[in-house]
């Protein structure tokens, strides 16, 4: 037997349902290091997060080699905000908001993605929306970053914010080219945050292409984003990778090393 929560929900509570469950989700990220008082201090937050903000601070190529290992030319800019807070003496529990913050706007994302997939307008809708937020966050790996100093979550928000910008036309029929191009942005951006990342914006050209329109309005759709991405990426990548080519003549040391091999002895490029 099926139970439904039967009627259409109150007008108030549609308009403003996003807001309701950000405002419920945040609440919920920030609760979690004020009832552990503190945020997890690890190998890997000492010699390698406080280390690649210390790099987006202070750049040490030319003193350092290998410091944090191989994880010491990833992107350093995320690990920032680590870096700011523990050399200000912050505390635990203020560095664990600080980071529940950063993770909690990965929720109005993660409620347009369920709002596309459950356009509804009864209770029942609206409560399988808070549901499909909730458990978006329960999974052991999401879990996993409450507590600790990883970026993997805030590395990722941007993807899933492309994602929801790219079903918006899906939900809202008729919706500009401007969302299409925004989740194109958003997409390079994390790619650039995180180069792992990548692997699942492979999937974003279905999204680009699945709202309804003409073939070549779908064509147009994905092209546009497509160079939003590329052009995303360059500009925010683009630094970072013009610092680890100039030392290492690779853009994603030391990811690929073999394949500038021809590229380096064809520019006659030396370490």
């Amino acid at each position: 037997m099926r139970i439904e929560a039967q009627g259409r929900a109150p007008g108030w509570v549609l308009q403003h349902e996003g807001w309701l469950i950000f405002l419920l989700g945040t609440l919920a990220f920030v609760a979690i290091p004020l009832s552990i008082g503190s945020v997890g201090i690890s190998w890997d937050t000492v010699n390698h997060h406080i280390y690649l903000g210390w790099m987006a601070d202070h750049p040490r190529f030319d003193r350092d080699y290998l410091a944090a290992s191989y994880q010491s030319y990833q992107y350093p800019y995320l690990y920032w905000p680590i870096y700011k807070l523990a050399m200000a003496g912050a505390s635990g529990m203020t560095a664990g908001i600080v980071i529940a913050l950063m993770h909690a706007t990965a929720i109005p994302a993660t409620w347009l993605i369920a709002r596309a997939c459950i356009p509804g307008e009864d209770w029942f809708d609206v409560a399988m929306r808070g549901t499909a937020v909730l458990l978006a966050f329960m999974a052991g790996a999401v879990l996993s970053m409450f507590d600790v100093t990883s970026n993997d979550l805030v590395a990722a928000t941007p993807l899933i914010w492309a994602y929801a910008l790219a079903l918006r036309p899906v939900s809202r029929p008729g919706s500009s080219l401007m969302w299409v191009a925004a989740s194109g942005v958003l997409a390079g951006l994390s790619v650039a945050f995180k180069l792992s990342n990548g692997f699942m914006a492979l999937a974003m050209p279905i999204l680009w292409l699945w709202p309804a329109g003409s073939v070549a309005a779908r064509i147009g759709r994905c092209v546009l984003a497509g160079a939003c991405v590329i052009a995303s990426f360059i500009a925010f990548y683009g630094y970072w990778g013009w610092e680890l080519w100039s030392h290492y003549g690779n853009p994603i040391y030391p990811l690929y090393d073999g394949v500038f091999e021809p590229l380096r002895q064809w520019l006659g490029w030396h370490r």
